[in-house]
């Protein structure tokens, strides 16, 4: 499944959205303007900035506050990502080499603090109180995750629904967030607002699913990252869990080992494991039945091409191998 139709739906908006993010990532201060220039260039599926573009379409009415939301989702996706490199010590992202390691982690930190602080400024300019309510609670949820995901580093005793929480906090919260964000700005019953941001929250979480199926099976120059790079950190995936609870002694000390210690020793023997204990096909079930679940949370909605891309979107969210 490509992004062919998904991105041709939304494509003259998605225009007007990447002018307002070279717009507003403008400042006086050079530094930030070099930074910001790099990631913009850094490529990116923009998948977040097109929910919103999406989910406005799928209600009858794309707007320019909905370009300025688009673009705001962006932003306060770029942030985590800089601060996330920084903190997990990244070397490679969307195949190219990250902010931090070029730039250094306090320049990558405090431009992720300035794209931050522009997001918020550019939310209070739509002067919708609801608006800034969903994002003010999504970015301290996502916030939430991020502590809560360091906390579980080099712990093998953490459980799926400990871990699936994470993923909610962290990654799913912002698509919910996109999701629902267009609706609210198309003056959606509440209803039709809960099912889209149901949609979303379970999009996200199909979609990290998969990264973490791509973490032990894509090619690093598909995935734009190095394999095993959530191995190194010590994260208890869903892969590993399964695999640890669904191995031999020998395959689960492995792989304890593994998150407990991080590293990349026995890449090769605990990605055998995960294989070999069907773990991926397990988690790749798992996110088709968030994508099915996500399609069913809007399928009363009117059929259009925007409600189709959504339902394209599920199914490339799943089938993807970058």
């Amino acid at each position: 499944m490509s992004l062919d139709f998904i991105q041709a739906c939304i494509a003259d908006e998605m225009l007007r959205v990447d002018a307002e993010i070279r717009h507003q990532l403008h400042s006086e201060v050079a530094l930030i303007n070099q930074v910001s220039e790099y990631i913009v260039n850094s490529g990116g599926k923009r998948l977040r900035p097109a929910l919103v573009l999406l989910s406005a379409g799928a209600f009858g009415r794309i707007a320019q506050p909905h370009h300025k939301l688009a673009a705001v989702i962006e932003f306060i996706h770029t942030a985590t990502l800089l601060h996330d490199d920084v903190v997990d010590g990244s070397s490679m992202r969307r195949g190219q080499d990250t902010a931090n390691s070029l730039f250094g982690n306090a320049t990558s930190v405090l431009v992720g603090d300035f794209i931050y602080s522009r997001a918020f400024q550019m939310m209070v300019g739509v002067q919708n109180m609801r608006v800034m309510e969903v994002l003010a609670d999504a970015t301290n949820i996502i916030a939430e995750g991020e502590v809560l995901q360091l906390l579980n580093c080099h712990d093998a005793d953490v459980t799926d629904d400990a871990y699936l929480k994470v993923i909610h906090y962290k990654t799913a919260k912002l698509f919910e967030a996109a999701t629902r964000l267009g609706a609210i700005l198309c003056d959606a019953s509440a209803i039709d607002e809960a099912a889209m941001a149901k949609y979303g929250m379970h999009l996200g979480t199909a979609f990290q699913l998969i990264d973490d199926v791509l973490d032990f099976s894509g090619e690093a120059s598909e995935i734009g990252k190095n394999l095993g790079d959530d191995l190194a950190e010590g994260k208890p995936t869903l892969p590993l869990l399964y695999a640890m609870r669904n191995g031999n002694a020998q395959q689960a000390q492995l792989i304890r080992d593994a998150i407990e210690h991080g590293g990349l020793d026995h890449l090769q023997a605990v990605v055998d494991a995960v294989h070999a204990t069907g773990a991926l096909d397990h988690v790749r079930q798992l996110a088709t039945n968030e994508a099915q679940t996500a399609c069913a949370a809007i399928s009363h909605l009117p059929d259009s091409n925007y409600h189709q891309a959504l339902v394209e979107l599920s199914s490339f969210a799943v089938s993807r191998t970058y």
